[in-house]
């Protein structure tokens, strides 16, 4: 059984490119977390993400993408997004399994890479108010702005129906 190497970043440019979705990225140091990519919102509008990799005990995973300061009770947001039972992080293989990301570069255009459909993305409603959401290009060291609908464009586009719920506190 051989694995299919993740897409790479001009792969999922590409990708948005023949769905017509505009998109704008900015290079930059890698950042890890949250706090280091601070010093980006001035060069970066938009919503700002925090992206949480959760899976329950029948190992459902869920991608948790959020406004980059919200807080998730992970004590509850099973009940929430329809898991088994209270999720807990997803290990980095699976992350790079399913998503083909690294921690640290997390993100939502992971889809891109979910070919056997094993996450279920979870939009916060809070940060679906943005016009502009930015997530990483499938690595730390960039930054890629698009429209909100067009998010969900491009997951309907990779075979994802995300939920949008309020899961945040």
């Amino acid at each position: 059984m051989t694995a299919t190497a993740p897409k790479t970043a001009e792969d999922l440019f590409r990708f948005l490119d023949d769905l017509g979705i505009p998109h704008q990225t900015k290079t930059h140091a890698p950042v890890f977390t949250v706090a280091e990519s601070v010093s980006l919102r001035d060069e970066i509008p938009g919503g700002h993400t925090k992206n949480l990799f959760v899976k329950d005990k029948k190992d459902q995973f869920f991608l948790l993408t959020v406004e980059e300061n919200a807080i998730v009770d992970l004590k509850t947001v099973h009940t929430l997004i329809g898991a088994a039972s209270k999720v807990s992080f997803g290990k980095p293989e699976k992350l790079m399994e399913y998503l083909g990301v690294i921690p640290g570069a997390v993100t939502t255009l992971g889809a891109i890479n979910d070919t056997g459909h094993n996450v279920t993305f979870v939009l916060d409603a809070d940060l679906m108010e943005h016009d502009i959401i930015n997530c990483h290009p499938l690595s730390n060291d960039a930054t890629t702005s698009l429209a909100r609908a067009d998010l969900i464009r491009f997951l309907e586009a990779t075979g994802h129906t995300p939920l949008v719920l309020k899961v945040t506190a």
